[in-house]
């Protein structure tokens, strides 16, 4: 228990961060985060020491919230995804104004699928194909969900130029 608590209170901010990424609002974050944390803790013998502990962690924590992710769609949850329209210039000069607080909830605002994706691809690294067999898509959906995920980031953050 007290080693439990331990790596939970090492660990729990980050995973927070990594959480609150794939979902809206924090109550289902808290829920993510709990969720993925016992998986952890009741896994924790599968882990090989190949790679860092925080990376094994977070990988459990990305993989938990895109059942949740992948559930919600299952389910009819799932934001509708709106037309993204393109800027031909946009203004990167203003994500050197913002603070990274803001820039999360910029990126909360996107639809579901997008915000995932783009999550999966510009944060994690993950690449196309893998997002693919992870979100049940094609590649070429997943790019095309980049794309716009992209252009409507532009067409937010020219609000705050």
């Amino acid at each position: 228990r007290k080693a439990q608590r331990l790596l939970y209170e090492t660990y729990a901010g980050k995973m927070m961060g990594v959480c609150l990424r794939y979902c809206k609002d924090r109550e289902t974050a808290k829920d993510l985060l709990h969720d993925g944390f016992l998986k952890v803790f009741s896994h924790i013998d599968d882990f090989e020491c190949k790679g860092s502990f925080e990376g094994w962690v977070r990988r459990i924590m990305v993989n938990t919230a895109l059942e949740h992710v992948r559930k919600q769609a299952d389910e009819g949850y799932s934001q509708p995804i709106e037309e993204a329209y393109a800027l031909s210039d946009a203004d990167f000069g203003v994500l050197e104004r913002l603070q990274a607080s803001e820039l999360v909830a910029i990126i909360q605002r996107l639809p579901d699928t997008y915000r995932t994706v783009f999550n999966l691809f510009v944060v994690e690294g993950y690449s196309h194909k893998e997002i693919a067999e992870q979100m049940h898509i094609t590649e070429s959906s997943s790019r095309v969900y980049l794309t716009r995920a992209k252009q409507l980031l532009q067409n937010m953050l020219a609000s705050y130029a």
